[in-house]
């Protein structure tokens, strides 16, 4: 699928909304479904042991939301996780007493969640849906969450966040990990070459990948720290926690630009932990 990798597309700095400057292209969203339904069966056979079939990792790192708590006591609440792929977090929070909901772009990451609804007993259910256009009715969670999932991949982060915030109740939680920002300084590159920078933290061009006829299939969006807090606070909710978790010593793995050498110098994941305000 990887035909083309492209940092720095073309198109001119677009200043405008609360989550900051953007640059290069807005990646139609389909173009990401594509890419999402025709690798995800590459993805959960690589890492789905790393997963687990009812785990809830927040990121390669291995930080667990068993040892973590970001979310509190989910016992009875309804949560929402948004870009579930095969649902292994909203399924640990079922068996924490939760009543989880999964959406997903990826048709196939659905049915994937659907495999292993049945090989583990415990089912939840998976909407397959855009981030950007929930289609649940408004308060009717008391809690969302993502690892990894959906926010990365869109054009329109306001967009999305606003949606999370109206399926919200008030002062539901919103947590959700992302490649830390930083990173986007350094070449993704798990050995020595990831260790110097070699772009500029501030440019926001998104990476894009291409396929063989030249079209768009893949994109991640880059924004700062500041960024993310603009975004989040534009759109009701208020920052809690910033937790940026250590490498720790027993994890050997390698996960793209992620590995043990970088994670001893250099944060990957940036968690947000925010509430509903209004």
């Amino acid at each position: 699928m990887e035909e083309g990798k492209v940092h720095g597309v073309g198109g001119s700095p677009d200043t405008s909304g609360p989550s900051g400057p953007e640059a290069g292209p807005r990646v139609p969203g389909a173009a990401n479904r594509r890419w999402w339904d025709e690798n995800a069966d590459d993805y959960q056979f690589e890492h789905g042991a790393f997963l687990r079939d009812a785990g809830f990792v927040w990121g390669p790192e291995g930080l667990d939301e068993a040892d973590a708590g970001l979310l509190g006591d989910v016992a009875g609440l309804r949560v929402l996780e948004v870009g579930c792929g095969a649902a292994q977090c909203a399924r640990r929070l079922r068996a924490a007493g939760a009543r989880p909901v999964g959406v997903d772009v990826s048709f196939r990451q659905a049915q994937h969640a659907r495999r292993l609804d049945e090989q583990t007993g415990v089912a939840v259910p998976v909407v397959t849906a855009d981030a950007g256009a929930l289609p649940f009715a408004d308060g009717a969670f008391d809690a969302a969450c993502s690892a990894y999932g959906a926010l990365p991949f869109v054009a329109d982060l306001d967009g999305v966040l606003r949606e999370v915030a109206r399926v919200l109740r008030e002062r539901g939680r919103w947590v959700f990990s992302v490649s830390h920002p930083v990173r986007w300084a350094f070449p993704d590159d798990p050995g020595p070459a990831g260790l110097v920078a070699d772009r500029s933290y501030f440019d926001r061009t998104p990476y894009v990948e291409t396929d063989q006829a030249g079209r768009w299939a893949y994109a991640e969006y880059h924004h700062t720290i500041g960024d993310w807090v603009r975004a989040l606070t534009a759109t009701g909710f208020v920052v809690r926690d910033l937790v940026e978790p250590e490498w720790p010593a027993g994890n050997t793995n390698v996960w793209g630009g992620w590995s043990p050498l970088r994670g001893r110098l250099l944060p990957g994941t940036a968690i947000f932990v925010c509430e509903r305000t209004a």
